[in-house]
């Protein structure tokens, strides 16, 4: 597969959590989430401009809180205009943004951000709901895909 999220080349390190089968690296969670991401779970004040070909819309603090889960490191956040922040993950040496894609030719800076706290993006409880959604569905994709592989 062809990558374009941030980071991508270096989105090599491996899982410390082996709850999720099948996703070994950042490359792997991409790859299943490409599957899983919908309007469902895209932000609803994005949502009217969420398409399959715009697939990562919205879909960045879920994501990265997502990846921290599975690959450990820190998530940071990137100030946007409006007062938001787009979440990114570090991991050691590594950064990655598998949602960096959504901005197009747009370049954003992965350097002296402060760093985000689940707790606090998911005080919002619509984006906490968001999130196990997506933790669910991954789950359920990732089941369907060992049994398939299986058969």
């Amino acid at each position: 597969m062809e990558y374009h999220f941030y980071g991508w080349e270096q989105a090599l390190v491996p899982a410390v959590n082996k709850e999720y089968r099948g996703i070994e690296t950042p490359r792997d969670l991409y790859d299943a989430l490409s599957e899983i991401w919908s309007a469902d779970t895209c932000a609803p004040r994005m949502r009217h401009n969420w398409t399959t070909e715009n697939k990562t819309l919205g879909q960045c603090s879920i994501t990265a809180f997502l990846a921290q889960d599975i690959f450990g490191g820190k998530v940071y956040g990137i100030l946007r205009e409006g007062g938001n922040y787009h979440c990114y993950n570090v991991v050691g040496d590594c950064v990655f943004d598998l949602t960096s894609e959504q901005f197009g030719e747009e370049i954003l800076s992965y350097e002296q951000n402060p760093e985000q706290f689940r707790e606090v993006h998911f005080a919002k409880e619509e984006k906490k709901l968001r999130y196990e959604k997506l933790k669910k569905e991954l789950d359920e994709f990732l089941i369907e895909h060992a049994e398939r592989n299986q058969a």
